[in-house]
């Protein structure tokens, strides 16, 4: 089993529950990772190298999936536009580039955890999350968990990450943080504007980006 593994902070829960059930379910010795930014992982998973991963919403539509995801409810804070400068995708992205479009955004596009960095150095930005949800008052979905194949194993990590949080250890914090270099307070703070299940309002907001996006 290769999964496609995103080091963005935002997954950093589900990096350590995976762990953990991975351990507890036996399945540790068939599980390996690959391991890239979005884009690349989109890649990864669309040519079959990997076998699921957390996949940018606007290449997940045709891809089976289970009802979790990266999503915001209101705003992000790693996923920016700079205003004022020259129009910019970022290359590691997929779904925010596009999104920007479709809110007709100008600007640099900055994701992940670059893009918290400065988001917390207080410099001038637009959140597109946030935006999004002003608009139309819905949740943004960024990803979706797709698989290609195994459904029942990937239903069992959506029931079993859903019906629990825990709280992070700091020795994984520590690595978190000298790994980006953002205080472990600010990653704490960071990951309660993220939510992971792909409830009612969050798969209308999806419908409704798919639908604005011409998918």
């Amino acid at each position: 089993m290769v999964f496609g593994k995103i080091e963005y902070l935002n997954l950093l829960p589900f990096h350590i529950f995976m762990k953990r059930y991975t351990k507890s379910s036996q399945q540790s010795m068939s599980m390996h990772y690959k391991r890239g930014v979005p884009a690349k992982i989109n890649k990864e998973f669309l040519t079959r190298r990997v076998d699921a991963a957390f996949i940018s919403s606007i290449k997940a539509k045709k891809h089976k999936h289970v009802n979790l995801g990266i999503i915001a409810r209101k705003e992000v804070l790693s996923v920016l536009i700079v205003p004022n400068v020259a129009n910019e995708s970022d290359a590691e992205s997929a779904t925010s580039n596009v999104l920007a479009n479709v809110l007709n955004m100008r600007g640099k596009v900055l994701i992940g955890d670059k893009a918290l960095k400065y988001y917390l150095e207080g410099k001038s930005h637009i959140d597109l999350a946030q935006e999004w949800n002003k608009r139309h008052n819905l949740p943004f979905v960024f990803a979706l968990l797709c698989y290609h194949k195994d459904k029942k194993l990937y239903k069992n990590i959506e029931k079993n990450f859903s019906k629990k949080r825990f709280k992070i250890p700091q020795y994984l914090l520590n690595e978190a943080s000298q790994r980006t270099q953002i205080s472990k307070e600010d990653i704490t703070m960071y990951l309660t504007y993220i939510s992971y299940k792909l409830d009612y309002k969050a798969k209308k907001g999806l419908k409704l980006f798919y639908k604005k996006s011409s998918l």
